[in-house]
């Protein structure tokens, strides 16, 4: 990447620290002391990721948003065609969900999102792809120029890429050919895995062993919780394991993990998927891996029982909550999440003052 330039360095030194408020507690929850915030790592991308951001921010000021960086359609595609970086969508929506809810986050928010609509090359592009893209090639850090875009919206934690090359993904499917149902093929690319009318049997990344960007391992290492999930469970949740020195981090972290699962089963990817389906097949792509806590909405589990045996065998506890918006659309409500998320870290975290 391009070296720093003097008026950017000046940029970066101005702008303020973060001008969001202390985090708003969780509904119900009791208020914390200073200093006594436990240090959360949220590992996904896309729109699950955000909902989990937008909860987690309301009850730890000690956040980081570790993001897939596998996208290659839309906005982010085009611009990872073009120029060679990392796709900026999932790490911009990641950033705009951090945003605070005073006057000040919200219109930042709207701005990053705000995507152009013209007959031109600029259609569809979004504000905050274009800004990252060109703080990335003004700065010539990754991390810096996220951290930088952090600062100038106020957002109420940290994002940061989980590996310094653009990913491929690809996938085994079976039927994804509806003229060959048995078939099983190999599927090139995020949009298309997401998209495949076909079962998704694995799924793995082009580079096979790609670089994590170390101030990901680092927090992931020091963390208190690493929550995994909600997401796309096959190109937002499992790419994570995929990337060797991430799973290494995860798996020997002295974090308690907790893997929280979808409302509904996403058509294509994972259509008919029970929710201890999903356990399986993250245990699959990660046997090592052990965790703490699955958090599920109570009203996507059919079975409890069956869930519950699912998770014992990657060590962990079920904890049922009502975490879906009370309109009905398989979306997560921010404040019934927080409050589920704030619960479980009480429950099953350390007894007395984090750190």
């Amino acid at each position: 990447m391009t070296g720093r330039t003097p008026r950017l360095s000046r940029l970066r030194r101005a702008v303020p620290e973060s001008r969001a408020a202390r985090p708003v507690e969780a509904r119900g929850a009791r208020p914390r002391r200073r200093g006594t915030q436990p240090k959360v790592v949220a590992l996904g991308g896309g729109m699950g990721l955000s909902a989990s951001l937008a909860a987690l921010r309301r009850i730890t000021g000690d956040l980081t948003a570790v993001v897939t960086v596998a996208d290659d359609g839309g906005s982010s595609g085009r611009l990872r065609d073009e120029l060679g970086v990392l796709p900026p969508g999932d790490l911009r929506k990641a950033l705009a969900a951090l945003c605070g809810d005073d006057d000040w986050g919200q219109t930042w928010s709207r701005v990053i999102q705000h995507r152009f609509h013209s007959k031109g090359d600029l259609h569809d592009h979004a504000v905050g792809n274009l800004l990252i893209v060109a703080l990335w090639e003004q700065l010539g850090d990754h991390v810096q120029a996220l951290d930088l875009v952090g600062k100038l919206l106020g957002a109420h934690g940290r994002v940061l890429p989980m590996s310094a090359v653009p990913l491929e993904l690809q996938a085994l499917v079976k039927g994804h050919d509806p003229d060959q149902p048995e078939a099983v093929d190999t599927v090139r690319g995020q949009a298309n895995v997401a998209l495949t009318p076909g079962e998704v049997q694995s799924v793995h990344v082009v580079p096979s062993d790609p670089p994590a960007v170390p101030e990901a391992v680092a927090a992931v290492r020091d963390a208190d919780w690493v929550v995994l999930g909600p997401g796309s469970w096959f190109s937002s949740v499992i790419p994570h394991l995929l990337v060797p020195e991430l799973l290494d981090a995860l798996t020997e972290t002295k974090a308690r993990r907790v893997l929280s699962l979808n409302l509904a089963p996403q058509p294509g990817e994972t259509e008919g998927f029970s929710p201890q389906r999903h356990l399986e097949v993250l245990g699959r792509h990660a046997p090592k891996l052990a965790l703490d806590v699955v958090l599920a909405d109570e009203a996507a589990v059919p079975d409890r029982d069956v869930l519950t045996e699912a998770a014992k065998r990657l060590g962990a506890a079920v904890e049922l909550a009502p975490v879906a918006r009370p309109d009905g659309t398989p979306r997560h409500d921010p404040e019934l999440l927080a409050a589920a998320y704030d619960r479980i870290f009480r429950m099953h975290g350390r007894i007395g003052p984090w750190r």
